[in-house]
């Protein structure tokens, strides 16, 4: 069992949960913040939808640059025109690189910020910032970009199609497996990610089958935003460590990045960490974390090679390079040069990851 002796953080946000009542629980907060100037962020495809949300706040200014992964130039531009426009409240209508981009602007003048949700990334529910220049994606933790209010509507995902659903949802699940082994885990963390494991293992399936089934994507979100409290308490380990070198160095697309690499670092790990392995295993109900992982996989069809996304076998010294440097010296197994290249490797041709399932456990890399 985990050590009973640790400390743990647990954030702040407040939460409003309700399919359909996006637009009301966002007049309430606005009225609740007294906020005067606000500035709506939400991308293209996202507009229409954002206007729905606002029609009941006066709005004073739209923006929709948003650009996956949050280029530095993007942030500035967003910022300059916050302050040009007095805004006291931001309000991110979209996914992750929406709330990225509302992040970006809090981190540097405190602007507040409510956020709406409409996929699964879950970054609505930390306080990790994330910005790229020079193809170099750089993140933080900062009080200042956590949102001081999340609303979620299972009505504003119905739209989202089937394969980014699948691609959104096994991102999110990389946040709570992640967890189990990250800098701070604690027994909290484990029992959140635990739970979220279990609601996105049930209301994924449901979401794929029937795109417009509500209490599936009631349940995914519930999973989603469990798990993002479970990452956000416990800190970034080796998964997002890695999926940020291949988005930020090589553009990958964020959640197909995630949910491809997430068996082979599974792999990777689960003989290392035994009782995080157990977790997961009991938390889908079978007997292996990663055969429980792959089930799923299987039944949402999900991506299988970063070759697909855009990667290639050219890339890998690089991304081995800027990962290495930047995993966490106490990821449960020790991680060279040779074995990053062969997990890598691995996750490009789309190979079976039980081949990089260590046999040695523990003792590997022990250095008595």
């Amino acid at each position: 069992m985990m050590s009973l002796e640790f400390t743990h953080t647990t954030l702040p946000p407040r939460v409003l949960f309700g399919s359909g009542r996006g637009a009301e629980h966002l007049e309430a907060e606005v009225q609740r913040l007294s906020a005067q100037r606000i500035m709506v962020i939400a991308g293209q495809q996202e507009l229409e939808m954002a206007r729905q949300i606002a029609a009941r706040i006066d709005v004073a200014m739209w923006h929709d640059e948003v650009v996956m992964h949050v280029p530095v130039e993007v942030a500035e531009r967003a910022r300059a025109a916050a302050q040009e426009h007095g805004i006291d409240l931001l309000v991110s209508v979209g996914g992750g690189s929406t709330t990225g981009l509302a992040k970006a602007i809090a981190l540097t003048s405190g602007i507040p910020i409510v956020a709406v949700p409409t996929t699964y990334a879950g970054s609505e529910a930390t306080d990790v910032w994330g910005l790229t220049e020079n193809a170099r994606k750089t993140t933080g933790v900062d009080r200042r970009v956590l949102p001081q209010t999340v609303i979620y509507d299972a009505q504003l995902t119905v739209s989202m199609p089937a394969e980014l659903s699948v691609a959104s949802g096994l991102n999110a699940l990389a946040h709570c497996i992640d967890a189990l082994w990250a800098p701070r885990a604690d027994p909290i963390n484990a029992a959140l990610a635990g739970e979220a494991i279990r609601a996105l293992g049930q209301g994924l399936p449901a979401v794929a089958a029937d795109g417009e089934d509500v209490d599936g994507r009631d349940r995914t979100l519930y999973g989603a935003y469990l798990a993002a409290v479970s990452f956000a308490s416990a800190g970034s380990a080796m998964h997002h460590k890695i999926c940020h070198v291949l988005g930020g160095t090589f553009d990958l697309p964020h959640a197909p990045t995630h949910a491809t690499l997430l068996p082979y670092v599974l792999a990777f790990n689960m003989s290392h960490a035994p009782e995080a392995a157990d977790r997961i295993a009991a938390a889908f109900g079978s007997s292996t974390a990663l055969e429980g992982l792959q089930q799923l996989r299987r039944v949402l069809d999900a991506p299988q090679r970063l070759s697909d996304l855009g990667f290639t076998a050219e890339g890998i010294p690089e991304a081995v390079e800027i990962a290495l440097a930047a995993n966490p010296a106490d990821n449960p197994r020790p991680v060279t040069q040779e074995n990053l290249s062969e997990l890598l490797t691995a996750a490009l041709n789309g190979d079976d990851p039980h081949t990089l399932v260590s046999a040695t456990g523990a003792t590997e890399g022990d250095p008595s």
